[in-house]
């Protein structure tokens, strides 16, 4: 036991310690959090922006006019679901690999590339996920709104969406930790975050156990701590329904 307790000891100052080598991780950490974070953030404008234009065509497909507004909503919704099934059925490993390589082969940063891949893939998970909720709720709320002098953009963003956002809070959380994990791949482009810190740590000691085991553990507090950042969230939101 102590054997083997030495053993790991010295292979974690071998991994870590020696040569400051921790500061992969670290290094690579922010990284992760930096790319995460925008992407996800960007994501959400994107698959609101989505979300929106295809509710908006499917409850006025049928009273809307025949004229330029209604063929011009038509043609976006149709781009949207054209950019739906292109992201959700292709990899999103190659879809990095796609901006690196072809769509963002001059720029200069390997972040920006990482942040509009991720943005854009992400953005059509949110996109569904804020779809579902706009359509979970009641449509005589619209109504209400509109019946108090509302109009239809206005209903929707101070009424509906506000609600819709409640409902999601869940499944973006899930999405979240998806989009972080998901993060991982970007050492594949050459970006150094937090898998690839671990990944350059093994290539130089030679050791993989303690550095994948590291990378692994700290993915795993960041989703616990997400995952108990919701539960707070949640009873608070379920207090608030009940006064």
């Amino acid at each position: 036991m102590s054997t083997w307790f030495s053993d790991l000891q010295a292979k974690f100052i071998l991994d870590f310690v020696e040569k400051q080598r921790y500061i992969y991780i670290v290094e690579g950490l922010k990284v992760t959090f930096e790319v995460t974070l925008l992407s996800l953030f960007f994501g959400m404008l994107i698959g609101a922006v989505i979300a929106i234009i295809r509710t908006t065509h499917d409850q006025t497909r049928e009273e809307a006019r025949k004229g330029p507004g209604h063929m011009i909503l038509g043609a976006a919704d149709a781009v949207c679901r054209l950019y739906l099934t292109v992201i959700r059925g292709t990899p999103t490993m190659v879809q990095l690999l796609l901006w690196f390589f072809v769509f963002l082969k001059n720029a200069d940063s390997k972040i920006l590339v990482a942040v509009v891949a991720f943005s854009v893939n992400s953005g059509a998970y949110v996109a569904e996920i804020f779809r579902s909720g706009i359509m979970s709720i009641d449509q005589g709320q619209m109504e209400a709104g509109r019946s108090l002098g509302l109009s239809y953009k206005d209903t929707m963003l101070e009424i509906i969406m506000p609600q819709a956002i409640k409902n999601c809070l869940p499944s973006l959380v899930n999405e979240m930790i998806t989009l972080l994990k998901e993060t991982s791949i970007s050492g594949y482009i050459g970006l150094n975050e937090l898998t690839r810190g671990g990944e350059i740590i093994r290539g130089v000691t030679y050791d993989a156990f303690l550095p994948l085991i590291v990378v692994a553990l700290i993915y795993l507090t960041i989703v616990m701590f997400f995952t108990w950042c919701m539960g707070i969230l949640e009873r608070r939101l379920r207090r608030s329904d009940i006064r």
